[in-house]
């Protein structure tokens, strides 16, 4: 078989009339499965039809779908198995619909896809579901449970078969006589092959039911038996409610269920069981057959005779009339020459009867054994198809016992795995239920969007196809109209030039004739001139009468042959511009249709556009509502980070604009809006977010100021991206208010930017050497005061005190030496490192490339010529009994840990085997032992000095006054107490807003600020 000749069919069979799918273009389908033993030119067909846009449509290509995969080639299966997915899409696309076709082929799709899956898991069972007692009881393998499976699976695939009845039905108007409509039997037809399918699932869920519960306890199969027993009333009624209507009667057969089910708890109701039988009468041939053939006949018959009546009508019925038969004017008797041509003349018209009669009785014949022909061709088709199913059922069965044999080799192996198998499977599982939870979150929003993208970018791709199409038919048929109309006029051109020619020779004949008559009445003056000449001129009248009745007659023929041309030329016009307004009418229609999709693509990508700015609004809101979050409070971030963002966004927004005017120009291009929308909404939140955390940081009125800047900042994107969404204020939607509190942003975190960043780079290796010059010599400085305290000490004071001085004086001195050495130390690696870094610049180059490391640098020295000056002071204050033994412990503590910060950032850059660094690390080492020296002899001095003050004399003191002290040192230990809580409390808060403040200050928390929400 062809397959333009399938193809035909196809689209014949499957089109947007409201009729029954005719029998013989689902026949010629079915064939071309088994010719081409497959559905490839089926669906090749199919996918270039408007299936999800035409309802009536697509429940055809059910209805054809339905009887390929019950009678056509069984590859069909195979080839429609990828189209699964489709179909399920558009089921659910017509699910939607609840009037018309909608929901029928919503239903019928949701049927044929069941069918798909049942077949698959089970191939033993052919399409149609045909099969014997012995082969349904191979396909459950002597295994109850796949029996019970199978029980299962056949009452889904019969429950969506008795869907489908029921919403038929209840979609017809039962009160009219809707199975004569054509509009009716559209809705039934494809009812017949459920009834097949119903007839075969009810019969094989009955035989498994008897046979499971042969094997099983009658409560383990209480479920099967109430699902069957709904089902049961379902299909009786249903199969009563067909029985009645008349377009079943003539079409199908339909059994009657038994008035009461099975029982299935009595094993000798099988024998009971009756299987329906479904009964399609087989179609009478047409008998208008023979009529036909009359028809031909007597149009033979009457254009044989048409010559003979046209002879006729020019020279008249006999020649008793004729001037010139001699034989009636001179009263001369027929000749026996004459009988004997009547005679034959008669034997003749008997022959041609006779002819005429055996011609029809022979087409008659020939048209009966065509029909016989015809019947045993179509025969001997069933018995090929049969014949192949049976190869191919052989051919499957070797192919599934070679398979149950792989199988069953593959089981063995598998159990050995299957545990290990099984518990890696767990984990998996685990970890991709946790993974598939957090995707199918973040992929829902994208996948819908590609999805409306894609169907959009389809219909574009169709109208575009059909423009096309359209186009080029109206080229070809304008060609081949001023083709038809040339040949039409040149064919003119001859007829009227040959019948020109004809017509100057019938005149010239006419004019002899004439001349002939005169010489004929001047001759009658003669007689006896023209008795001699008689006999040739009655030669010359019979040849001259022939010649003008053979000029009559092709003058007739030719003049009915130009007029049959005439008549073709007229009918071939109006049929050209019948058949030219068509296409114009059709060219119109798609051009608007064209229009019509291009204004459903700009429409759905507005929505598109849309959604993305809906999206785009909740990014920003949501932003918002953290800003009053407590748990937003927490989180922190820099000024440099803020202004990075600020920028970022204020970049944002001018690609946002030319994006808007772009789509403004041209809407068919929504794709950079689209982008434009996403980044201006993420960068805008961003911002928001880490104006707020910075916020947290900063002093009280800026950190109000920058708040209510990001409060305004949302509220204006949130303005301009509802201005977006309407399209009557598209055109007007202004940026600049949003672009304007981004600037505002932009200036508050560059006013809180910390001051010392403000240093140029080129500055920074000078003010490095500043500072360690400054520190080395605050600590000289510190360390000749020293020795002018210890100096004035041993002059002025004795005793204890002098004691307690010169301990605690030294203990410093040796401080300040340890401290200046490991100032030394530290220039020492800081100009090794800069040597070994810098490369070809110079070091303030590579001061200013490592600024970051600089400012650590300067940031330490500075703190350790500090604390070295606030040493010295407290101990001066100290010796002349005005200070406090705990604020120069204090300070030693305090100039510990900032040679721990210079030592910290001298060495995070040096290599580990270097010598420099050893010895910096020496001479920390000893800041660390001079600091605890001078810990050790203050509490040591303190405690001397305490012990010689607080030696008490009791001896005139009474017991009143010592129960009154004892109140009062009670009250000073609980008021000290109290004090030392609120003092460590104290400390604590300003220890955590120094470290706050100097990590500002240096930048500390940059990096973390990338990572605050």
């Amino acid at each position: 078989m062809e397959v333009g000749k399938m193809t035909v069919s196809i689209n014949k069979a499957i089109n947007a009339q409201e009729v029954a799918v005719k029998e013989k273009h689902a026949r010629t389908c079915i064939l071309g499965t088994h010719h081409e033993k497959g559905a490839h030119t089926f669906w090749s067909v199919v996918n270039r039809l408007p299936l999800s846009s035409n309802a009536v449509l697509c429940w055809k290509f059910c209805h054809v779908f339905h009887k390929l995969l019950r009678d056509g080639h069984p590859n069909v299966l195979k080839d429609s198995v990828r189209y699964k997915s489709e179909l399920s899409d558009m089921s659910r696309m017509w699910g939607h619909l609840s009037e018309g076709y909608g929901q029928l082929c919503s239903i019928y799709l949701k049927l044929l896809r069941t069918k798909m899956e049942f077949h698959t898991k089970n191939p033993r069972f052919p399409g149609n579901l045909q099969m014997s007692d012995r082969q349904l009881d191979e396909t459950g393998e002597n295994d109850v449970n796949n029996f019970f499976q199978l029980t299962v699976e056949m009452f889904d695939y019969l429950e969506c078969e008795l869907n489908l009845f029921q919403t038929v039905f209840s979609s017809l108007d039962m009160s009219r006589s809707v199975s004569v409509t054509a509009a009716g039997q559209c809705r039934l037809a494809p009812l017949i092959q459920v009834i097949l399918d119903c007839s075969h699932l009810y019969d094989y869920t009955v035989k498994l039911l008897f046979k499971l519960h042969s094997c099983l306890p009658a409560d383990t199969l209480q479920g099967h038996r109430d699902r069957f027993l709904e089902q049961f009333k379902k299909l009786k009624d249903l199969f009563y409610r067909s029985s009645n209507l008349q377009y079943f009667k003539r079409l199908i057969q339909i059994p009657q269920l038994p008035e009461n089910p099975p029982n299935f708890l009595r094993a000798s109701a099988l024998s009971e069981h009756i299987s329906p039988v479904v009964v399609i009468p087989v179609e009478a041939s047409s008998p208008d057959s023979e009529p036909i053939m009359d028809l031909v006949d007597m149009e033979t018959s009457s254009q044989q005779s048409l010559p003979e009546n046209k002879f006729d009508d020019i020279f008249g019925s006999s020649f008793s009339n004729d001037p010139f038969n001699f034989n009636s004017q001179n009263g001369m008797n027929k000749d026996d020459k004459d009988q004997l041509i009547e005679q034959l003349h008669r034997e003749i018209g008997n022959l041609k009867g006779e002819l005429k009669n055996f011609k029809a009785e022979s087409r008659r014949l020939v048209v009966q054994l065509k029909g016989r022909i015809s019947e045993l061709e179509a025969e001997l088709a069933e018995q090929l198809h049969l014949k192949q199913q049976a190869l191919d059922e052989g051919d499957f069965l070797r192919t599934e016992l070679d398979e149950l044999k792989k199988r069953h080799e593959d089981t063995e192996k598998a159990q050995r795995s299957l545990t290990e198998i099984e518990r890696k499977a767990q984990a998996t599982e685990q970890r991709y239920m946790k993974l598939k939870e957090k995707y199918s979150e973040l992929v829902q929003n994208h996948a819908d969007l590609l999805r409306k993208n894609a169907e959009v970018t389809k219909q574009v791709t169709v109208a575009r196809q059909i423009q096309g199409d359209a186009e080029r038919e109206k080229k070809e048929l304008e060609d081949s109209f001023q083709q038809l109309s040339k040949q039409a006029q040149r064919k003119t051109q001859e007829q009227v030039e040959v019948l020109e020619t004809l017509k100057r020779e019938l005149v010239a004949s006419k004019q002899e004739i004439q001349n002939l008559r005169s010489t004929i009445e001047c001759g009658a003056q003669s007689e006896a001139e023209q008795s001699s000449q008689l006999a040739c001129l009655q030669e010359e009248r019979d040849t001259l009468a022939e010649t003008v009745a053979q000029q009559d007659q092709q003058r007739a023929a030719l003049q009915a042959e130009v007029e049959q041309l005439k008549a073709t030329l007229e009918r071939e016009k109006e049929n050209g511009s019948k058949t030219l307004e068509e296409l114009q009418c059709r060219l119109g229609e798609r051009e608007r249709n064209t229009q019509d999709l291009q204004q459903q693509l700009l429409d759905k990508q507005f929505a598109l556009l849309q959604c993305a700015l809906a999206e785009a609004e909740q990014m920003v809101q949501d932003a918002l509502n953290r800003l009053e979050d407590p748990v937003h409070i927490s989180c922190t971030s820099s000024a440099d980070y803020l202004l990075s963002r600020t920028l970022a966004a204020l970049k944002c927004t001018e690609q946002l604009e030319e994006a808007c005017s772009q789509y403004l120009t041209d809407r068919s291009d929504v794709s950079s809006l689209l982008s434009s929308v996403a980044l201006f909404a993420h960068l805008t939140g961003d911002t928001i977010l880490q104006a707020s955390a910075t916020s947290h940081m900063a002093p009280m009125e800026p950190a109000d100021l920058l708040l209510e800047a990001c409060r305004q900042c949302g509220n204006e994107a949130l303005r301009y991206l509802g201005t977006l969404k309407d399209a009557a204020s598209l055109e007007s939607a202004d940026c600049s208010a949003v672009r304007n509190c981004l600037s505002q942003i932009a200036t508050i975190g560059e006013e809180l930017r910390p001051k010392g960043l403000d240093i140029k780079q080129e500055e920074l290796g000078d003010l490095v050497d500043k500072e360690m010059a400054a520190t080395a010599a605050a600590i000289e400085t510190a360390a000749a005061r020293i020795e002018e305290m210890l100096s004035k000490s041993r002059a002025g004071d004795t005793g204890v005190k002098l004691e307690v001085n010169e301990r605690i004086l030294g203990s410093c001195t040796g401080l300040m030496q340890a401290i200046q050495n490991l100032v030394l130390a530290s220039k020492d690696l800081q100009r090794e490192i800069v040597e070994s870094g810098r490369g070809a610049a110079s070091p303030k180059e590579f001061y200013a490339r490592n600024s970051r490391w600089t400012e650590g640098l300067i940031s330490a020295s500075k703190a350790v010529g500090w604390g070295a000056t606030v040493m010295v002071d407290a101990a001066d204050l100290m010796v002349q009994g005005k200070g406090k033994f705990e604020e120069l412990m204090v300070c030693s503590h305090e100039i510990a840990a900032s040679t721990a910060q210079l030592v910290a950032a001298s060495k995070v850059k040096a290599d580990k085997d270097s010598a420099n660094l050893r010895k910096l690390q020496v001479a920390s080492r000893g800041v660390n032992q001079a600091t605890a020296e001078v810990v050790a002899s203050t509490k040591s001095g303190k405690s001397q000095i305490e012990e010689k003050a607080d030696s008490m004399d009791f001896s005139a003191v009474t017991l009143t006054q010592i129960k009154r002290q004892e109140m009062d040192s009670q009250v000073r230990v609980l008021e000290l107490e109290n004090q030392l809580q609120k003092e460590r409390q104290r400390l604590g808060e300003l220890r955590k807003k120094h470290y706050e403040l100097a990590g500002v200050a240096e930048g500390w928390d940059e990096n973390g600020a990338d990572l605050a929400p």
